[in-house]
Formats: C-alpha cells, structure tokens, sequence
C-alpha cells in the first residue's frame, strides 16, 4: 500500500515577528481579492479537464461508485458478496438466500442481492398464482366460491423480507441524519479554509488552523453522495488556492508537492500492474481505491506536473475501463445467447398451445413438456436488461395460451363428469334403496345390474369421487352381507335335505312294483312327493336329482302307462322341481321351448294334410294307397304330441300364474 503521507505543512517563519520575508503586503493583499471572487457552491475539477469523453465516462463511473459508498461504507461489502443468477434459482431456493443474506449486519451491502432475489420470487409466485387461479377457474364453471390459495412459502419469504426491510430502514434514518450533519461540518470547514487566505492574518496562526481544518475534515464523516464530488471539489480547490498562497513560501511548499507528486506516481506505477491483471472485476474495484486515495488523501502537485501525471492517470483509467467494457461486452454475448434459448423455450411453449390432443394421458404429457421448458427458462439465465421485461411478458403470454387452451378440453370433461356424477347420485339412490331388501330373488339381479352400469360410467369429478364411491359401496357392501348370512343359513338347510335325499334314494332302489296299474302309479307320484318335500340341496349336490330321476324312467318303463301320461308325469316333475328352486329364467326358457314346439308341430300337422289334399284330389282318390294312409298315421302321431304339448303349456302356464 501507498506511505502515509505527512499532512502537516509546515514553512520556515520569521522567528522574530512570523512575518513572511521578501513579499510585499501589496501583493498579498491583491491575490487574496482574486481568491476569494470565486463562489464555493462553483463545482470546479481539480485537476486539468479531460476531453476525451470515454475517458470521462470512466472517471465518472469511478467517483458515482465512491460517492455511494463514501456516503454508506456498508456498501463496500457488496463485492465481496457474490451476485447469483438468482432468476435460475427456484422460490425455496430463493428464501434460502434471503435467509443467508438477512444475517449479515450491514445491511445496505445486501440490498442489491435482496432486490434481485425479490424480483424473482415474486415473478415466480404471482406466475404459480395464475395458474392456480386458472385451473380453479376451469374446475369450478359454475361456483360462486372465490379463489384462495395458501402458500406456505410466500409467508416465509414475507416474514425474512420484512426483517430484511426493518433493518434497512432503521439503518437509513439514522444514516440520514448522520449524512446531513457530516454535509454541515464539511461547508463550514471549507468557508472557515476560504477565509485562511487573509494578508492580515499571520501566516504561521494560518497554516496552524489550515492543518487543523485538515484533520477536522479527515474525521467529518460521509456526506450524501450527490453532494460528495460537489463538495470535495470546492474543498481541494481551496487548498490548492491555499497553496499557492503560501508561494511565498516556495521551499516547504514545493517539498509538500513533491511529497504528493511521488504518492501519485506510486498510484500510476500501481495502475499500470492493474491493466495487465486477469481478474478484472478485482483491478477495477482497487482502481476505484486508488482514484479515492489520489482525490481524498493525497494534496496538490506543482502546476507543472498536474497536467502530465493526471494524463497519464486518465489514460490508465481508460485502459481499464476499455478491459470492463470488453467483460460486459462478453457478458452481454451471454446474456444474448440466453435471449435466444429463452426465445426457442416460448416458440415451443407457443406450439403446443396449438396441438391438439382429445385424452387426459396425452394431456398429461403436454402438461409434463410446458413444466419442463418452465423450468428450463427459469435456469436460462439473465437476458439483456431492455428486453428482460418483454421476454418475460411473452413468456406468461405463452403460458398463459397454452393454460387456456388445455382448460377449454377440461371445461368439455368436466361437463362429462357432471354428467356422470348426476347418474352415479342416481345408482347410489337405487342402491341405498334396495339395501334392506330382504327379497333376494328380486333384488340381488337388480343390485347386480346396478354395480355394472356403475362401471360403464365414466370418471366424475375429483373433489367428488371419493364420497360418492364410498356412498355408493357401503349400500352395496350392506346388502351382499345380509345376502351372504341368508345364504349361509340357507346352506345348512339344504345340505340337510341333500342327506335327506340321500337316505331316501337307497330307500327308493328297494322299491318294487306289485302289478296293479292305479296302485303303482299312486306309489310313484307319492315317491315324487315325499323327493320334492325334502326342498333343495346345494348347486354344487344337484347331481342327486339325476340319480332319483333315472329310478323313476326304469319305474315308469315297468308301468303300462300311455306315452302321454308318461310324459306328462315326468315333466311335471321336472317343472316342479325348477318351481321350487325359484329358477325363473328356467322357467321361463322352458315356456319359450314349448311355444316354439307347439308351432313346430302345428306346422307339421299342416304340411302333411295338404299332402293329403293333393293325393285325394287324383283320379284314384277312391282308392288310398299306402303312401295316404302312412301319411294319416304320421298326421295321427303328430295330433296326439301336440297335445302333450299344449298339456305342457298349460301347466307351466299355471306355475307362473300361482308364482
């Protein structure tokens, strides 16, 4: 670091009376008017003006940037707080900086970060809002509900910004009232410097106050940074008119200067290490060091020199400031290219807020796709500032169509799936209905028929789905239990009578006929009886039935039974045992077989007297031939088994009757 420089001017004085040897008081008195016709409010540069205009622009950016820190030193830290791309980062990620950020005291060097990290929080949660909004919005057409939705993590990004923000503006009243009292002190140190040059004064009371304004002024404190070049200005502008005031004095006064001018050659030499340095970033911020020591710290050179040396500096500054231009440059490129990525994500967010597509899967993909290109842009990286705002607004414009786009095919279900859950209220009526009905026979069809118009109906909505499913199977599941206790007692029942019949059917193949028609028969149909009073066994026992109804066809082959009679017997015994079993659908199967038969027959009967019309009507009517007379026979035949069926007919016609 540069040497510590002696502020204390001192001259060789006239011990005797401290009058200044060899000068007029004439002279004195007239370069003392000249001095103070100047106004302190003037701003006037300290050194020789610049007219190269980058240059200056790299002069200024340099005293803007140490005048805002001279007013809050705090500020100084920023550039050792590195400045993420906090727009990459996600909302959790975001709050944990902030956190991070709140724990540092000085509050004002965080502000910069802060206010990033707002910004991108904030742009990220108000985004999620509308789409939250929206999708509400399609999912309630025709509620009157107003939208709400918690965000556990805006809350604690309100509770660290407000702490962040209490901080920073207990720091900035006090910092503001400690500003203007500095501004104060500084103008009255420089009126009091004005005053010094006064031929009335001694010259050695003079410099004795002018080092003692120095030192007030080193310790005054920052002052408001758009008051600083103002007032640093007008100050050294004084002390050099103070200077050359005490050219009088040219010995201790050309030592001072030659102290100040190899302070500043020390600067430069240091500033040209600086332009070859790769860090750039670090060079320029110890540049703005040095330019602050060289206007703060360091006094006036000889007029012969000012000019070159702060040339010179200039021209250095400009170097540097040529290298940070070429970074930004570079970092503009960055920033372009990451325009163009950003671009390419909202043409593609764009194109598939055109494609359509008709099923949830699919939409749930295209749902997948926006979410991974929003993540994607999020990561992308800042873009140029002038376009930041635009880009982003294209970007919600995108996201927005393409929200819209996929809610007008959920508007569609969702007037589906009310559809649905107005059919499946009405099943669940139906069922809660039929629940406590203890008529089986009837009712396990029609719940049966209801659990399966349940499964053909599509979804309902989700904030339904759940209760109405639950409605729907507790009435279900209540009457298939009873129906299960029934049906297990019913089970014990008939494997009783299984055992029953069991027993009985050995007791059957003992039976003998004794050779008397009416007697044998009424035997049978007693037989018959006492089988059928025993009620039915269990489906999976039903092959007993074969075995009782094999005994009684070789019974009835030993009885001299007209085929009709026989048949008719047994078929009564055939329906009775499906009347009993309640087998409706049997029952009814076996109507429809019987119809079609008697038709079948009576067709029959009606193809074969035609026949006969036509044998008749020939020339040996007179005289029937074998082929009539087989074909009255087979007429015969076909009478007498139409009448065993219309028999049949009639019987089962009167089981549905009393049923």
């Amino acid at each position: 670091m540069l040497e510590e420089k002696n502020d204390n001017l001192s001259v060789e004085l006239n011990e005797t009376d401290g009058s200044v040897e060899n000068e007029s008081q004439e002279v004195i008195q007239t370069e003392v008017a000249e001095v103070k016709e100047t106004p302190t409010e003037t701003i006037i540069e300290v050194e020789n003006e610049v007219t190269d205009e980058v240059t200056t622009d790299a002069i200024t950016a340099i005293e803007n940037e140490n005048a805002a820190e001279n007013e809050d030193e705090t500020l100084k830290e920023r550039h050792e707080i590195p400045m993420l791309d906090y727009e990459a980062l996600s909302m959790e990620e975001l709050v944990s900086e902030l956190i991070k950020l709140n724990e540092i005291e000085k509050i004002m060097s965080v502000k910069d970060h802060v206010e990033e990290i707002k910004n991108s929080f904030l742009a990220k949660y108000y985004h999620l809002i509308e789409e939250k909004k929206e999708a509400f919005l399609a999912e309630n057409l025709e509620s009157k509900e107003d939208f709400h939705y918690n965000f556990p993590l805006k809350s604690k990004f309100d509770e660290f910004y407000s702490a962040y923000r209490d901080k920073k503006n207990i720091h900035f009243k006090n910092l503001q009232n400690n500003l203007k009292n500095n501004l104060e002190v500084r103008l009255a140190i420089v009126e009091e410097l004005k005053e010094l040059i006064n031929p009335q004064e001694n010259i050695k009371d003079n410099l004795k106050h002018f080092n003692e304004l120095r030192e007030r002024w080193k310790n005054a404190g920052a002052i408001p940074k758009d008051k600083y070049n103002h007032v640093w200005n007008n100050y050294h502008f004084h002390v050099e008119n103070f200077y050359d005031y005490l050219h009088l004095d040219r010995e201790a006064r050309d030592l001072d200067f030659k102290h100040n001018l190899d302070l500043k050659l020390k600067i430069i030499s240091r500033v040209e290490e600086l332009v070859g340095e790769t860090d750039v970033n670090k060079a320029f911020r110890e540049l703005q060091d040095l330019h602050k020591i060289w206007k703060e710290d360091i006094g006036p050179v000889s007029r012969e020199h000012r000019e070159e040396i702060w040339n010179k500096f200039s021209d250095l500054t400009k170097q540097m400031h040529d290298k940070r231009e070429l970074l930004f440059e570079a970092q503009r490129g960055t920033e372009k290219e990451n325009l163009e990525r950003k671009n390419n994500i909202i043409a593609q967010i764009e194109l598939l807020a055109t494609e359509k597509v008709n099923a949830h899967s699919q939409w749930q993909s295209q749902i997948d796709k926006v979410e991974a290109l929003r993540n994607a842009f999020f990561a992308a990286g800042k873009v140029p500032a002038e376009v930041n705002e635009s880009t982003w607004t294209a970007f919600k414009t995108a996201v927005r169509n393409f929200n819209t786009f996929k809610n007008s095919f959920y508007k569609d279900i969702k007037k589906e799936q009310q559809d649905n859950l107005n059919k499946k209220m009405e099943l669940v009526e139906r069922a809660k209905a039929l629940q406590s009905s203890e008529d089986f026979e009837t009712t396990t069809p029609l719940m049966k028929q209801i659990q399966e118009e349940w499964k053909l109906i599509g979804h309902v909505p989700r904030k339904y789905s759940d209760s109405i499913w639950a409605e729907f199977k507790t009435a279900c599941n209540h009457y298939f239990e009873v129906l299960k206790t029934q049906r297990s007692e019913a089970n014990s029942e008939e494997m009783e009578s299984f055992e029953k019949k069991k027993a009985y059917l050995e007791q059957l193949r003992e039976f003998q006929l004794i050779g008397e028609h009416k007697t044998d028969l009424d035997a049978i149909k007693l037989h018959i009886e006492n089988w059928k009073g025993f009620g039915k066994v269990p489906f999976a026992r039903r092959h007993i039935e074969g075995k009782f109804n094999k005994i009684l066809d070789a019974l009835f082959e030993k009885l001299s039974l007209s085929k009709k009679e026989t048949e008719m017997v047994r078929f009564s015994n055939r329906v009775g045992n499906l009347s009993e079993s309640n087998d409706t659908r049997k029952l009814e199967n076996e109507k429809i077989f019987i119809m079609r038969k008697i038709d079948e027959v009576q067709n029959e009967i009606f193809q074969l007297e035609n026949n006969i019309q036509f044998f008749t009507n020939t020339k040996n009517a007179k005289k029937e031939n074998s082929i009539v007379l087989e074909v009255r026979k087979n007429i015969a035949v076909q009478k007498e088994t139409l009448e065993v069926w219309k028999e049949k007919l009639k019987q089962i016609r009167s089981i549905n009757l009393e049923s």
